[in-house]
């Protein structure tokens, strides 16, 4: 692993422009993130390091948290552009419902995906009556230019495909990992997979070498590339990988996303994904207006206001938090 290594052009760093080709792989401190009033995340995407791996541009992991006598999570009716929202969980309960008339409970296995196209709105709150415990993973999934424009779909999946390495399982979430594929929809060559590890051991993993990945774990740490990855961080493995080595010394829950380089450039602010300042703030607009994203019926909370957009214009940015031109 090359630590320390920016490969951001136009930052200043150490008093030295970064010009350096991408790291072969580089570990990414999360940080932590109020989701809604009464729970935290660990953010480990968007960095200002790294903005995306592959069409994956946002990373939140919940808990293990302990919400017995707590409202659990609570997070009003929002409205999204240009993206995919998918939630796992470990443990827990969160009722999903949308402006497309979903009211789906999500628990321990099962899979949410949320396609916002050209708009919609949701919120996600745990029920009054909720197991004691919240452990998770909510993605944001960049649309390409052809999907983005579409009509906004959920969809809900009770099974998921499961691979066996000796004694560990391995579920695949989203794409393609192995002789297996998820049912969940999406739009880019990408995959997500969760890997549970009695431990201690190691296994090996064969990558596509056209994709790059992120490594994160959700419970005790993992070795990996020469590198230990602990809860609250993201490992990045440049493209050229056709396989890799996860060794646990004991129990450990891994995720393991990745895909082909997401090559459009965005614009990402508040809950929206765009291509333009302007198409941002006409969301913002259309948002706090009520048009365009519909209602969220059966969920009593007040939709959360959208924030103050910048006084500086929005630019579109690559994945590397560069500029055009």
């Amino acid at each position: 692993m090359r630590e320390g290594v920016v490969w951001m052009e136009d930052q200043l760093y150490g008093g030295t422009v970064a010009t350096a080709p991408e790291p072969e792989s580089v570990l990414l401190p999360g940080h932590d993130v109020p989701l809604g009033r009464y729970t935290t995340v660990r953010r480990l995407l968007p960095q200002r390091q790294l903005r995306m791996v592959a069409a994956w541009c946002f990373v939140d992991h919940f808990g293990p948290e302990d919400v017995s006598g707590r409202p659990g999570m609570q997070v009003p009716p929002h409205p999204h552009t240009g993206l995919q929202t998918i939630t796992w969980l470990v443990d827990g309960e969160i009722v999903h419902r949308d402006s497309l008339g979903s009211d789906q409970p999500i628990r321990p296995g099962q899979l949410n995906l949320m396609s916002a196209g050209h708009g919609i709105a949701h919120s996600e709150m745990s029920p009054t009556e909720h197991p004691p415990g919240m452990h998770g993973l909510q993605l944001w999934v960049a649309l390409p230019e052809g999907a983005r424009h579409g009509e906004p779909r959920f969809e809900h999946h009770t099974e998921l495909p499961v691979l066996r390495d000796g004694d560990a399982t391995i579920t695949v979430l989203a794409g393609r990992f192995g002789s297996a594929e998820s049912p969940a929809g999406v739009h880019t060559s990408l995959v997500a997979v969760e890997m549970v590890l009695p431990g201690p051991g190691a296994h090996r993993l064969a990558l596509n070498p056209a994709f790059e990945y992120g490594v994160l774990t959700m419970s005790n740490a993992v070795d990996v590339a020469g590198t230990t990855v602990a809860p609250g961080s993201l490992l990045y493995l440049a493209p050229g990988r056709s396989e890799l080595t996860v060794e646990a010394p004991g129990e450990a829950r891994v995720a393991l996303l990745g895909g082909e380089p997401f090559e459009e450039d965005l614009v990402m602010w508040w809950n929206f994904v765009g291509r333009s300042h302007e198409e941002i703030v006409q969301a913002r607009e259309d948002w706090m207006a009520g048009r365009r994203f519909g209602r969220v019926a059966g969920c009593s909370a007040e939709p959360l206001p959208a924030p103050a957009l910048p006084t500086v214009r929005l630019k579109a940015r690559d994945r590397h938090g560069r500029t055009a031109g």
